[in-house]
C-alpha cells in the first residue's frame, strides 16, 4: 500500500542498515524461542490489538464514504481477529513472526481492502478545526514565558499533552468519546517527573547552547498533537533561524495526520504573510513520508524525504508508535530526539514506567 515511487533507506541511518538498525523497539521473540510456538510477549501484544478490533468496527460501520460501511466492518473485525488468532497458533502464518509492524499492516490491509480508505476522517476534521481555534492562545502563553530555558520545557510539555489524542489506544479512544480532552488541563496534569526516560534537561542545555541548523520532524496524530503541540515547538524553531521539515504519513492511518490534511492545516494556521502568528514560515517544509502506519521502519521512506533530510542535524521521531514502539533504540548520524507518551500497559511494562508516563530520549553525535 505505500506509494508506488521507489521507497528508500532514511539517510542518516548509519550503514550498513542490515546491522546498524532495527525498527521494533520491543523485541516480541529471542532466536532461541521455538519458532512455530507463540512467546508471551507476541501473546499479549496480539490480544492488545485483538481488544481493540471493537473501537475500529464502530469507526468502519459509521464511515459514510463506504456503501454498506457496517457489513464489511463486521467484514474486517472477522477476518483481522482471525488472522491474529492464527498468529497465536503459528507464530510464523500471514508473514510472521509478529512485531507491531506487521500487526499495524494486516489491519491497514484487510480496511482498504473492504473499502475503508480513512475511518478516523471525520474525528480527525472535528479535532482539527478545534485544535486550530485554541492554536493562538497556545503560541501566546508560550511567547509570555520570558526564560527561554523554561520555554523549551513548557513547549515539550505541549507535545506530551498534544500526544494523548490517539484512537489507537483502546481506553484513551473511550475517555475520547466520552467527554473529549482539554489541552491546557492534559500540559498540567502530566505525570511528574523524573519520567521514565528524562534528558528533558540534556536536550534543553543543547539547545541554549547553539540551536540546531535543520530539524526533521516525524509527526503523529492530527488534532492537538499536531496543531497545538508540534506547531509551537517548530515555530520556536524557526523563530531562532532553524530549518524545520514535517515529514507526515502519505495514507490515512488511524487519527495519525496525513501529509494533505498537514498542508491543510498550515494554510488554515499562516497569516496572509505566510507567518505563523509573528514568525517567517518560508523555512518550514512539509514532506510526505512515504509510510502509511501508525508506526515507521526507517529503512523504506520516499524519495522526498530522505532528499529534504540529507543535511539535517537533528532527527525528532514524534509519538508513541514512531518514537517508542518503534525506533526508541536507533541510532543516527546526528543528534535525535525521541518523544511521546506510553499509552500502552505493555510498553510502560516494557520500559517500567506508569501509564501515561513520557519519554524524551535525546541522543548527542559529537561530531
Amino acid at each position: 500500500m505505500e506509494s508506488d515511487s521507489e521507497m528508500v533507506a532514511f539517510p542518516l541511518l548509519p550503514t550498513p542498515i542490515e546491522s546498524n538498525y532495527r525498527a521494533s523497539t520491543i523485541p516480541y521473540r529471542f532466536p532461541s524461542d521455538n519458532p512455530r510456538k507463540a512467546t508471551p510477549t507476541e501473546i499479549s501484544w496480539i490480544d492488545l490489538f485483538l481488544n481493540s478490533i471493537p473501537s475500529f468496527k464502530n469507526r468502519a460501520e459509521s464511515d459514510t464514504t463506504v456503501p454498506d460501511a457496517p457489513v464489511r466492518a463486521e467484514k474486517f473485525a472477522k477476518r483481522y481477529a482471525e488472522i491474529l488468532e492464527d498468529l497465536k497458533k503459528d507464530p510464523e502464518s500471514h508473514g510472521g513472526p509478529p512485531d507491531c509492524i506487521l500487526l499495524c499492516r494486516i489491519r491497514e490491509q484487510i480496511l482498504r481492502e473492504l473499502g475503508f480508505r480513512d475511518i478516523f476522517k471525520k474525528v480527525k476534521d472535528d479535532e482539527n478545526a478545534k485544535a486550530i481555534s485554541l492554536f493562538p492562545e497556545v503560541v501566546r502563553l508560550s511567547d509570555a514565558i520570558e526564560d527561554e530555558g523554561k520555554r523549551i520545557e513548557s513547549l515539550v510539555r505541549g507535545i506530551f499533552a498534544g500526544n494523548i489524542f490517539d484512537l489507537g489506544s483502546a481506553q484513551l479512544a473511550e475517555v475520547f468519546s466520552k467527554d473529549g480532552m482539554s489541552f491546557m488541563a492534559s500540559c498540567q496534569n502530566l505525570v511528574t517527573r523524573p519520567w521514565v526516560i528524562d534528558d528533558l534537561d540534556n536536550f534543553q542545555a543543547r539547545w541554549l547552547k547553539k540551536p540546531w541548523k535543520k530539524a526533521v520532524i516525524f509527526v503523529d496524530n492530527s488534532g492537538a498533537d499536531i496543531i497545538l503541540g508540534i506547531l509551537p515547538f517548530a515555530r520556536e524553531m524557526l523563530r531562532l533561524g532553524m530549518q524545520v521539515v514535517l515529514a507526515a504519513n502519505e495514507l490515512p492511518s488511524i487519527n495519525d495526520v496525513t501529509y494533505t490534511e498537514l498542508a491543510e492545516i498550515l494554510s488554515k494556521l499562516k497569516d496572509e504573510n505566510g507567518q505563523l502568528m509573528g514568525v517567517d514560515s518560508s523555512n518550514l517544509l512539509i514532506s510526505n513520508s512515504g509510510n502509511d502506519l501508525p508506526v515507521i521502519d526507517l529503512s523504506r521512506v520516499s524519495q522526498e524525504v530522505a532528499y529534504l533530510s540529507t543535511d539535517a542535524d537533528l532527527v525528532i521521531l514524534e509519538g508513541m508508535g514512531r518514537g517508542i514502539e518503534t525506533n526508541l533504540y536507533a541510532q543516527f548520524k546526528c543528534d535525535s530526539l525521541k518523544i511521546g507518551m506510553v499509552k500502552h500497559p505493555e510498553v510502560a511494562q516494557f520500559l517500567g514506567g506508569r501509564l501515561y508516563d513520557c519519554v524524551i530520549k535525546y541522543n548527542e553525535v559529537h561530531s
